[in-house]
């Protein structure tokens, strides 16, 4: 059964498209992308989720992230 999003595919290809723009536009090495987009997300789920919450929620993203590079 398909994901469905409560977020559009334009809005979600928007965010895409400015975040990469701005790694490409400062030649961001492909392991410093990594690194911030990491160090992103761990800032985003510590500051919007319960303490309580946060291994599950980043256990879940990180299986997401891994089925979508299969």
């Amino acid at each position: 059964m398909p994901v469905v999003s409560k977020y559009s595919n334009e809005r979600v290809e928007t965010l895409i498209n400015e975040v990469v723009e701005v790694l490409q536009r400062e030649q961001t090495p492909l392991d410093l992308a990594l690194m911030v987009l990491g160090n992103a997300t761990t800032e985003l789920i510590n500051g919007s989720v319960k303490p309580e919450q946060r291994a599950a929620v980043a256990d879940k993203f990180a299986k997401a992230l891994t089925a979508s590079v299969k």
